[in-house]
């Protein structure tokens, strides 16, 4: 069994520690809720503040031009492209997820026109669902959901798109992208992933496993704060036949020849809908900074040795519903207990923050950048000084918020 004294001797190798003081994380307190919500890198306000107060302040409208807000949504997107493995030029930050899952879906089924069925699975995220229903509905498609592991066979000539989370937001559990894809583009079907938790967890590979299209968002792995842009990519295959179901006025060839005809831009900017969203845009930008000089394959390194200690010090007395195969899961894991939230909160009243997941889910993301192994150890032992002691049955922590 690993030793906090193992997990010190692991910090002190991890050539990831420096990384940690980018970020702003209060004493006595282990955050291991960044696949909900990432942490602030420290240097995030001061870039705020120079914007707000000089850019806006000081500058005001000429910022549009003079620094360069009207092109934030590209820029972004270059540097998002890098962590998820997609050529320059395909990667756009705007919007929200939903949204941007809405552009994505509808324009993968309107590029299969003859197809009338689009396929997702049991374990995506529910507003991925909302949306394809809606898309299904309004085009007269059917919208099959099937099991995780059924999704391969439902594949047939009368499916338009396979839309599917690759890592599941309750287990952690991660879909094999690359042989998904490949069974889909077999029956002529394309292939939507959200990457929502994957995009800064793990190396992603969009462009090597010939995925159609993907979306993620901002505010989890990447660190880009509450609410932070969406990004979406566009395969190279598909840069001139794009349709964006939304045709608003950044979408123009030309925005500011005020056009009554719609003319879509060239490339990804096709992808853009209304103005661009400064300020989080700005933060987004700013938290990115910390991966300049991440190698990717390090941080996948270590997420898997923090999730492999963590089920290895919790697997004996907890249900852990994270697959131990590393192949097969993302950077988090998660624990089935019928009393899940009561036992989550009173973590949090040690210090230890993590989420719950209807209906049994107490679910622990592991950040690999600002994450320590002694942080993993510190934990394991509240958990189970929260359970062996009863004290979670404390009617406190029973009081559920609007977010849980």
């Amino acid at each position: 069994m690993t030793t906090r004294s193992d997990c010190e001797a692991l910090d002190a190798i991890d050539p990831l520690a420096p990384i940690r003081d980018r970020f702003a994380l209060p004493d006595r307190v282990i955050y291991l809720d960044g696949n909900s919500l990432g942490a602030l890198p420290r240097h995030v306000p001061q870039r705020l503040a120079e914007v707000v107060e000089r850019q806006w302040g000081v500058d005001r409208i000429r910022s549009w031009n003079v620094h360069g807000w009207t092109d934030l949504p590209l820029r972004v997107g270059e540097r998002i492209a890098r962590l998820i493995g997609a050529e320059p030029g395909h990667v756009l930050a705007a919007d929200t997820t939903s949204i941007n899952a809405y552009k994505a879906i509808d324009a993968a089924r309107r590029l299969r026109p003859d197809r009338r069925a689009i396929v997702t699975d049991t374990s995506n995220f529910p507003t991925d669902v909302y949306v394809m229903r809606g898309i299904a509905d309004d085009a007269g498609l059917d919208l099959r959901i099937v099991e995780p592991d059924a999704v391969v066979d439902a594949l047939d000539k009368s499916v338009a798109v396979v839309a599917l989370t690759e890592v599941d937001y309750r287990t952690g559990r991660r879909h094999d992208m690359a042989g998904i894809t490949s069974a889909a583009h077999e029956v002529g079907a394309l292939a939507v992933w959200d990457l929502a938790h994957s995009a800064g967890a793990f190396p992603v590979a969009l462009d090597d496993v010939g995925a159609d299209f993907a979306i993620g968002c901002g505010y989890k792995y990447l660190n880009g704060g509450p609410g932070a842009p969406a990004f979406i990519y566009v395969s190279p295959n598909h840069r001139g036949s794009f349709r964006n179901p939304i045709t608003g006025w950044f979408g123009h060839a030309a925005p500011f020849e005020f056009s009554l005809e719609f003319v879509p831009a060239e490339g990804i900017s096709r992808a853009r809908v209304g103005t661009p969203h400064v300020l989080g845009l700005v933060a987004l930008d700013a938290a990115l900074d910390v991966f300049d000089e991440v190698d990717m394959g390090y941080v996948r390194a270590k997420s898997l040795a923090l999730t492999d200690v963590f089920m290895d010090l919790v697997g004996g007395w907890m249900e852990v519903a994270t697959p131990r195969d590393p192949e097969r899961r993302g950077s988090q894991v998660s624990l089935r207990h019928t009393h899940a939230f009561p036992i989550v909160q009173a973590l949090i009243a040690h210090g230890v923050v993590g989420d719950f997941r209807t209906p049994d889910i107490a679910r622990f993301g592991f950040a690999p950048l600002y994450v320590r192994y002694v942080d993993v150890w510190d934990a394991a032992a509240a958990l189970r000084k929260v359970i062996e002691s009863g004290e979670w049955k404390d009617p406190q922590f029973l009081v559920r918020g609007e977010v849980t």
